[in-house]
């Protein structure tokens, strides 16, 4: 018995230690009126000081991105502070590089606001909103991938196709605190009154569970963004997009813009990686893409297709078709650019396809 007692007084102590040194943080340092002196007096925002960096900038609507909603468990929420405000912490350097280090780049959730602060943040955080929205639909694309769209009325959103949004979860069943994940948004830059959003069920996420066991139609919800920096290049060159499952949705929302804007003259050739059929979907969309977009080309993938399933498209790794098609079809005399949208294992993999096929633009979402 007792060795299942001790860990649980070990841990209420600890959580009664925490909440007393929260409380006398608060009581004995009053660090009173702040000034945050924004990109050179950008903005200039006057706040209570003892808070997060994070949270006090949200509270005065100026959202910094953070996948792990200020957890300190993405290294997202990165701004460059000339003020002297302290040692790196240790929660924060498995997120600084070298040069992150060098130019005073901090994580915002893990510093404290204690005196008058001047920041740097990219101009376009200053466009990220938060939105109330309402569930107006959830289908179900595969057995672990649902399309998630939300109309958030009269409120419009203006963003880029590539860009993601911040999902506020709420507390639910055994999850007593709200939290914020990262998901690209899937619908076109057009649709400025409803964000659509392909989410796979990942096991034990607090925020794939709620939205695969808890989300309802109807039910009224947070988003906060947009943000990212993924998107189409300017250029002519040919597009060489790769993605796999929920990696579908920039792609999804770039392409029809890109139909919708008459923007068919550019080549694209686009590599879908999957297991078996019943991991794909949208199959039918983009084959009407390639008949209303010449220049288009949809080449789905299965790496374990199964003896008694119905395909007759490409089978093997992603990677293996990828080096097959830049060796054969893709013609390497014009100017060809990398787009990959995926978790970092299949970013690297094809990464390296794509180096060594002469191509050394290359753009990602990193789903890490």
């Amino acid at each position: 018995m007792e060795f299942f007692i001790a860990p649980f007084i070990v841990a209420l102590l600890a959580s009664v230690l925490a909440l007393i040194i929260s409380i006398l943080d608060k009581k004995v340092n009053n660090y009173g009126d702040v000034e945050i002196n924004i990109n050179n007096g950008k903005k200039i925002l006057n706040v209570k000081g003892g808070d997060k960096l994070l949270t006090t900038l949200s509270s005065q609507g100026i959202f910094i991105p953070s996948a792990c909603g200020g957890k300190g468990g993405c290294g997202a929420c990165k701004c460059e502070i000339s003020t002297d405000v302290g040692p790196i912490l240790p929660t924060e350097k498995p997120y600084l590089s070298p040069e992150d280090i060098e130019k005073n780049i901090r994580l915002s959730c893990q510093i404290k606001v204690k005196k008058n602060l001047n920041l740097f943040i990219p101009e376009e955080l200053f466009n990220a909103k938060e939105f109330s929205g309402v569930v107006e639909e959830i289908n179900d694309l595969t057995y672990d991938i649902k399309e998630v769209v939300v109309s958030i009325g009269e409120e419009a959103i203006e963003f880029v196709s590539g860009r993601y949004i911040q999902l506020v979860v709420p507390p639910y069943g055994k999850i007593k605190e709200s939290t914020q994940r990262a998901y690209s948004i899937s619908s076109k830059p057009s649709e400025k009154n409803k964000v659509a959003m392909l989410i796979r069920l990942i096991p034990d996420g607090i925020a794939t569970t709620w939205v695969h066991n808890y989300m309802k139609v109807g039910e009224k919800l947070k988003l906060i963004g947009p943000f990212g920096d993924f998107e189409k290049s300017d250029s002519k060159s040919i597009m060489v997009c790769i993605a796999g499952g929920s990696g579908m949705a920039p792609f999804q929302s770039m392409f029809h813009d890109m139909l919708e804007k008459g923007e068919t003259d550019r080549e694209v050739w686009y590599f879908f990686g999957a297991r078996t059929t019943k991991d794909l979907f949208f199959l039918d969309e983009f084959k009407e893409i390639e008949k209303k977009w010449t220049n288009f080309h949809f080449i789905p993938a299965l790496s374990a297709s199964l003896p008694d399933e119905d395909w007759d498209g490409e089978k093997g790794l992603i990677t293996d078709v990828l080096d097959k098609y830049l060796n054969s079809k893709i013609d390497p005399s014009k100017h060809r650019e990398g787009f990959l949208c995926g978790s970092p294992g299949m970013i690297g993999a094809c990464n390296n396809i794509l180096n060594h096929n002469g191509i050394k633009d290359i753009f990602y979402d990193n789903f890490s």
